[in-house]
C-alpha cells in the first residue's frame, strides 16, 4: 500500500530531529560519516576521496567535485527504513553487511562538476535547516578552490531541505547569485506552492525567503528532458516526491548517474531496495523506481553518485549471488 503524502511529510520531519541523535550517537561522527563496511577491504584510500571535505573525480574528461555538507544518524525502529518489518529484520542485513546495527547513517554530499564554460552543482546541501550537522557546503566550496558566484547551474533532484536548504543564504540571499535553478516542473509546483505547514514537515524552514530569492531564475524542466545537450540530461525517478529527479552527467563515452533520493542508505537500499522508506510520497512508486534502478545499474555497470551514501558517494552496483552490493570507488 503507498504511503500517504501527510505520512511521508510526517515521517520527514524525523530528519530534524535526526541531528540531537546524531549528536548524542557516540557512533555517529556528525561531520565524518560512517564509512562503507560492505566495500571490499583496502588498505589504500580510494582515487575520489582526496581531502576530508572535498573529493575529487573525473567523468571523461570533466572534474568532478563531492562536496561535504554534513551527516544525519537514524534509529533502527522501523519508522523510517524497513517500515511493516522488524529492527531485526533490518539488523540481519546490516550485520551481514559489516555495518552498525541500531543506527543507520546517512551522509549529505552535493556534487559539483566543471566543463568547459559552465560549473554545474547537484543539490545544494541543508543549509540552515539542520543546525550543526549540515550546512557545510560553503566550506567545502572554499575547501575545493569554488567561489560560489562562479556556479552556473544548480539541479535540484527535489525540494526537501537537506537539498534545497542551500540555496539562500544567512541572510535570506541567493548562495548562487549566478546560476540558474534547474528542477522539474512538478517539483517547482510542490516547492513554490507548499504552505507553511508543509514546508515546515520537509524541513524548510525559511520557505518563503527561499521562494523569493530563487523564483526569477528558476527554469522548471519536462521530466526526462535534456537540460544541457550533451553533458546533462533529466532522469525520472518517480514516488519520493511529485517530479524527483536524477541527473545523468555525460562526457564523451563516460557518464555518472547523480540519484538523488531514489536510495539512502548504502545496505539497506540496495540490498533491499523493494522495502518501504518512510521518506517517500509514494512508497509502492518508489520501491518499484529504485528495484529497477539498482537492476538496470548493475546490468549496465552505470556509474552513480548517490548523495546520502558514505562520502564521497562514488561508485557501482554490482550482482552478488542472488542479491546486489555498493561498490565504493
Amino acid at each position: 500500500m503507498p504511503i500517504s503524502s501527510a505520512r511521508a511529510s510526517m515521517l520527514f520531519a524525523v530528519l530534524a530531529a535526526a541531528t540531537v541523535l546524531s549528536a548524542c550517537s557516540p557512533s555517529a561522527d556528525t561531520t565524518r560519516p560512517h564509512t562503507d563496511a560492505a566495500a571490499p577491504a583496502t588498505s589504500q584510500p580510494t582515487a575520489a576521496a582526496q581531502s576530508e571535505d572535498a573529493g575529487t573525480f573525473a567523468i571523461g574528461n570533466l572534474s568532478a567535485i563531492a562536496l561535504r555538507d554534513g551527516a544525519l544518524a537514524f534509529p533502527n525502529d522501523n519508522k523510517v527504513f524497513g517500515i511493516g518489518l522488524t529492527p531485526g529484520d533490518v539488523a540481519a542485513v546490516l550485520d551481514a553487511a559489516g555495518a552498525p546495527t541500531d543506527t543507520l547513517h546517512l551522509s549529505i554530499q552535493p556534487l559539483l562538476v566543471k566543463a568547459a564554460d559552465r560549473v554545474l552543482l547537484f543539490d545544494t546541501g541543508a543549509g540552515a535547516s539542520f543546525g550543526a550537522d549540515g550546512g557545510h557546503l560553503p566550506a567545502s566550496l572554499a575547501a575545493a578552490g569554488v567561489d560560489p558566484g562562479d556556479i552556473t547551474d544548480v539541479f535540484l533532484s527535489h525540494a526537501h531541505g537537506d537539498h534545497v536548504g542551500g540555496l539562500i543564504d544567512a541572510q535570506g540571499k541567493p548562495a548562487f547569485p549566478n546560476a540558474t535553478i534547474h528542477l522539474s516542473e512538478p517539483e517547482w509546483a510542490f516547492l513554490s506552492g507548499m504552505d507553511a505547514e508543509t514546508a515546515e514537515s520537509v524541513v524548510i524552514p525559511r520557505h518563503a525567503a527561499l521562494i523569493a530569492a530563487v523564483a526569477a531564475r528558476v527554469d522548471a524542466f519536462a521530466p526526462g528532458a535534456e537540460i544541457l545537450p550533451g553533458l546533462v540530461k533529466a532522469v525520472e525517478i518517480a514516488g519520493h516526491t511529485p517530479g524527483h529527479s536524477g541527473y545523468l552527467v555525460s562526457s564523451g563515452d563516460d557518464s555518472l548517474l547523480y540519484v538523488g533520493d531514489a536510495m539512502h542508505h548504502f545496505v539497506v537500499s540496495v540490498q533491499q531496495p523493494a522495502w518501504p522508506n518512510g521518506f517517500d510520497s509514494d512508497a509502492t512508486t518508489a520501491a518499484a523506481s529504485r528495484v529497477a534502478l539498482v537492476e538496470r545499474s548493475a546490468e549496465s555497470g552505470q556509474r552513480i553518485h548517490a548523495v546520502h551514501f558514505p562520502f564521497p558517494g562514488v561508485g557501482k552496483i554490482e550482482k552478488r549471488g542472488e542479491g546486489y552490493v555498493w561498490v565504493p570507488e
